[in-house]
């Protein structure tokens, strides 16, 4: 069952699913679904759902400035703010949970986890390594940026995501557009704040010292750690993918054939299959 629940960020106020597993269920362990830049918690939906059949009960939350969760007040999306809220939202609980982080979220989870081992018991990053790939990386921002300005129908949003990604146009519907857009003023807006795109945070997270804080946090990774890249992916590449394969030499790489950026849009049956079949290898200490 999924409920919606609000915590205490780091001076904004975050909103989460939460999915439970079933009833007479045996729990396996908790994980912390967290979004890419520009998506809402609702892209982990099917996920959340599969995670919880599977025993593993789940939180996915809209980070800062994202979805249902508050804007701050001078527009910080930074790094360590990102982090701040991770460390809150962990707080919340007194089990460890294992990260699962798409693009910003994984980024964010794997410097925090690399900085405090405490905070994780496991890492699953998806599509996301120390050095993305700058052309990637624009490629998002433009896309980004092409709907700051909204849209008139959610037609016209649909084909947007078309002519950026094809095979996330293939599974979108116009009542699934509904979660990630907002009706003001007769037009349709991404469900995000415009200032994630301005010019300090955008310098920060190209920055070559976010470059070199991410190798020495991955460096510093010691639980099991899984890379999930997309076959098509523009941001992650081998090379991308090779380098962080030689900071955390225990860390397994699976790669979704025919998915790109957004794996868990492009091909959830598989995405959640490797995950779950990871998770089970891992953390099979209350299996029965």
């Amino acid at each position: 069952m999924r409920t919606a629940v609000e915590i205490a960020g780091t001076g904004v106020t975050l909103v989460a699913d939460r999915w439970a597993v079933p009833d007479g269920t045996e729990s396996q362990g908790y994980a912390l679904l967290l979004h890419g830049g520009g998506q809402t918690r609702h892209s982990w939906r099917t996920t959340g759902a599969r995670l919880a059949a599977s025993g593993w009960s789940a939180l996915a939350v809209d980070m800062r400035g994202h979805g249902d969760s508050e804007w701050p007040s001078d527009g910080d999306y930074g790094t360590e703010a990102l982090i701040a809220d991770l460390r809150a939202v962990i707080a919340t609980s007194t089990e460890k949970p294992v990260l699962i982080g798409a693009s910003m979220g994984g980024m964010t989870s794997l410097i925090a986890l690399g900085e405090d081992s405490t905070i994780a018991r496991g890492l699953v990053l998806v599509d996301i390594v120390p050095q993305p790939d700058p052309d990637g990386i624009d490629e998002i921002i433009g896309f980004m940026q092409s709907g700051l300005d909204g849209f008139e129908t959610l037609d016209h949003a649909a084909a947007a995501i078309g002519a950026y990604s094809p095979s996330q146009a293939r599974r979108s519907s116009i009542d699934g557009l509904r979660k990630n857009l907002r009706l003001r003023e007769g037009r349709w807006y991404w469900h995000w704040d415009p200032r994630l795109l301005g010019e300090s945070n955008r310098a920060e997270k190209q920055s070559r010292q976010r470059y070199l804080r991410a190798c020495a946090a991955a460096a510093a990774i010691r639980v099991p750690t899984l890379l999930v890249r997309g076959s098509r992916s523009h941001v992650v590449s081998h090379e991308g993918a090779d380098e962080l394969l030689s900071l955390i030499p225990s860390a397994e790489r699976i790669d979704i054939a025919d998915a790109g950026h957004m794996i868990a849009g492009d091909d959830n049956d598989q995405f959640c299959e490797n995950l779950l079949s990871f998770l089970e290898r891992e953390f099979p200490q209350k299996r029965r």
